[in-house]
């Protein structure tokens, strides 16, 4: 059964039968006729498509961002933001597309040589409930503008607003050119191996990214995964101190802490370690936690009770391990899952909440003494998604950007996903990219033409 429960208030929203077998054959079919059709379009005609979807969504962004807030727990003005990112994303695909799938010549021993960037076919997206609307768009965009036809398996947690994404597409869109698969995790496996479905975008945990490339594998299909992270924020003495902790405390309270590139474990150089702590408690004491559907809410509840009870956990663990907590950490009263700001200081390598993800408003501070050892600290973890670097020396930035581990750095700001540039993660966060230019070339047929 998909059921949605609204986080803030505990009480169900709708709950639905899934899909049953013969409607699932039924829509992949629908899919593969409409890929048959779509491939053959030219990139101006797939272009007008994706442009009357991008203001198809920015009409409906006040519905989209309402049922995010009731079904996930997102503050609604970040969801209003999410749908014009997603709108933003597919008017930048439709711009760009042909250029970064032009045919690229060669030289060989032909008099001819050249690749070609030819479509897959149907590509099935897997998709987690955090960033519901983004991360859709995310995968389905740069894939239709290859000339693919998408296939959408939402999370259960959020059955409307999976419903609303393909209701998007079905009013300006050519029919079955991206489609919505309301099963159970228990049913993925089946689709992947459907001969119709030719690649598998996936965004969620590790564990769950460890099976769904083990079923693509098995079928030999190629996949791309995005998965958890542990970001490191390195912050030296010499940043410009305030804009780095204020955007530390952006990247890790944005949808109430539940973003896999947030800036999760936070690392500062000793010498200003006491001061950074007093400046991030009266940064995080200000953040007002609340009803998301009000517009001054920066942190509405975890999505679910569970996900809340496992962060706690981690939260007590550490604690007990020897963490200082010195903002919240205790469990509310009340109905809904909210969770506090939490912050806790003097983390080590070994506490939970440095060798885990954290999915939540929990800030963990760890001091530093020198650029090894904070070089040390950043890739010491099993995930390598995002990291950050804060400083005001060149050779420092330089460094820490060509040395930590992952698939993505920012210096002096936020890690972010952006159309116009790639996105992955190496270890346990995946592999593969989004976006960009080489994200749209992840699931194409890279084909060489060689005349003689």
């Amino acid at each position: 059964m998909l059921i949605a429960t609204d986080p803030t208030t505990g009480e169900r929203l709708c709950q639905q039968p899934p899909m049953p077998k013969d409607a699932i054959d039924k829509t992949l079919s629908r899919a593969q006729l409409a890929f048959e059709q779509w491939q053959t379009t030219s990139f101006a005609e797939r272009a007008e498509v994706l442009n009357r979807v991008a203001e198809q969504l920015r009409q409906q962004k006040s519905t989209l961002a309402g049922l995010m807030a009731q079904e996930m727990g997102k503050p609604i003005a970040q969801g209003q933001k999410e749908v014009e990112k997603a709108a933003w994303c597919a008017e930048f695909y439709a711009e760009h597309a042909e250029q970064y799938l032009a045919r690229e010549a060669l030289p060989s021993d032909a008099s001819l040589s050249y690749v070609r960037y030819q479509p897959l076919g149907l590509i099935l997206g897997i998709l987690p409930w955090n960033m519901p609307v983004w991360l859709a768009f995310r995968y389905c965009v740069p894939a239709l503008m290859a000339g693919n036809t998408c296939v959408m398996k939402h999370d259960s947690n959020t059955p409307q607003t999976a419903q609303a994404i393909a209701d998007v597409f079905a009013a300006v869109a050519p029919e079955g050119i991206l489609v919505n698969l309301p099963i159970e995790s228990s049913a993925v496996a089946d689709v992947i191996e459907d001969p119709r479905i030719a690649a598998v975008s996936f965004t969620g945990s590790s564990a769950a990214g460890r099976k769904v490339a083990a079923a693509a594998g098995g079928a030999l299909k190629r996949c791309v995964l995005e998965l958890g992270g542990s970001d490191p924020c390195v912050i030296f003495a010499d940043a410009d101190m305030e804009e780095a902790l204020a955007t530390a405390v952006k990247s890790r309270i944005n949808n109430s802490g539940q973003s896999c590139i947030a800036a999760k474990r936070i690392l500062v150089e000793r010498s200003a370690y006491d001061a950074v702590i007093e400046k991030l408690k009266a940064r995080l004491q200000a953040v007002t936690v609340g009803n998301p559907l009000l517009p001054d809410t920066d942190v509405g509840p975890i999505a679910r009770k569970d996900l809340r009870d496992k962060l706690h956990q981690q939260v007590q663990d550490s604690i007990s391990a020897g963490a200082n907590c010195l903002l919240g950490g205790e469990l509310p009263s009340g109905a809904g899952s909210f969770y506090p700001v939490t912050l806790l200081t003097d983390i080590t390598p070994t506490m939970p909440v440095f060798t885990e993800e954290t999915f939540g408003p929990v800030m963990c501070v760890t001091p530093f003494d020198d650029q090894d050892h904070a070089l040390q600290l950043a890739n010491q973890t099993e995930y390598g998604l995002g990291g950050s670097v804060w400083t005001t020396c060149p050779d420092t930035a330089t460094l820490f950007a060509e040395r930590i581990v992952s698939g993505q750095v920012a210096v002096n700001g936020l890690v972010k996903t952006d159309p116009r540039l790639p996105s992955g993660g190496v270890k346990h966060s995946g592999f593969g990219r989004e976006l960009g230019p080489h994200g749209i070339r992840e699931f194409v047929n890279i084909k060489q033409v060689w005349i003689k």
